[in-house]
């Protein structure tokens, strides 16, 4: 009977020093790389190779209301003479065939607002250096434009597609379904009035979207892409040996990012009098960082 007590004492101990044990271990958790986007108004509006640039004559343009946005690329890179690729790239978004040629697949992507956290990764994934520029391939915008109908004013909300090319199954929006199952180059658009019920889609021409690039001419980014690329204010230095979270803020520049074609020359969209959108590029990036504690 003793040896009996002993032996489930003995096992007790043993039990309740292992928990103990378990209960005091410190879980360190790896710093993280975070990114986040933020829509800018105000920021400067540049064309294709990064200069200032205005409303072309015989268009109108708006800043638009965004609700959220995806990307499907995103690469930090060392200098001005880095090519597409030989950076760090830290996301690649889903892609598939399913249409035909290789496309990103929209049922998949990540689609967040302002603020939100697109990415989080483990700041190791970035290799230790100093990174002068951000390539962000986006590949989706959702936001509120102003639209003119029959001397009306509305609010309409427009899904712009802006990557290489996209596979879309359906995609909604403002309530409005509409079934696609092909490959949409960039450029394919979608738009609703909730409030009266009008729902439209369309194409705007190839090679119309704005990409700026401030280094195309050392770095061109391929043609068709929606690779915009942006300079940190002091480059983004990474050790190897950080222990906080950094966070990463892409400001895209929406200054007058939406763009068409005016018929009735008064600065308002109307599609019902023939406009058509003729560019839907964000119009420059901005990246800065902060260490969080």
């Amino acid at each position: 009977m003793k040896i009996k007590v002993l032996a489930l004492l003995t096992l007790s101990f043993v039990g309740f020093s292992c928990t103990d044990e378990d209960d005091n271990q410190v879980i360190v958790e790896e710093p993280q790389l975070i990114i986040k986007f933020k829509f800018d108004p105000t920021q400067v509006r540049l064309n294709n190779i990064g200069q200032p640039s205005t409303v072309a004559v015989g268009n109108a343009a708006q800043s638009p209301i965004f609700n959220s946005i995806s990307a499907h690329y995103l690469e930090f890179t060392p200098n001005a003479m880095t090519q597409v690729g030989q950076g760090s790239v830290l996301y690649i978004g889903p892609s598939t065939t399913i249409g035909g040629a290789n496309a990103i697949d929209f049922s998949q992507a990540k689609i967040v607002g302002e603020g939100e956290a697109f990415l989080s990764i483990p700041l190791k994934n970035l290799a230790p250096g100093s990174y002068e520029y951000v390539r962000c391939s986006l590949s989706y915008q959702n936001y509120n434009i102003n639209v003119r109908a029959s001397g009306s004013d509305y609010v309409g909300t427009l899904a712009s597609f802006v990557g290489y090319n996209n596979y879309i199954t359906t995609h909604s929006v403002a309530g409005n379904s509409f079934v696609v199952n092909d490959d949409k180059l960039q450029g394919y658009w979608a738009f609703a009035i909730p409030s009266v019920g009008y729902s439209a889609s369309g194409q705007t021409p190839a090679g119309a979207t704005t990409v700026p690039n401030p280094i195309a001419t050392t770095s061109p980014i391929p043609s068709g892409s929606c690779l915009v690329t942006g300079k940190f204010a002091n480059n983004f230095v990474v050790t190897g040996n950080e222990t906080k979270n950094v966070e990463v803020q892409l400001s895209l520049s929406i200054n007058n990012s939406f763009e068409w074609q005016e018929v009735n020359a008064d600065g308002k969209f109307e599609p019902s009098a023939g406009e058509n959108v003729v560019d839907m590029g964000l119009r420059g990036l901005i990246p800065s960082f902060r260490i969080l504690n």
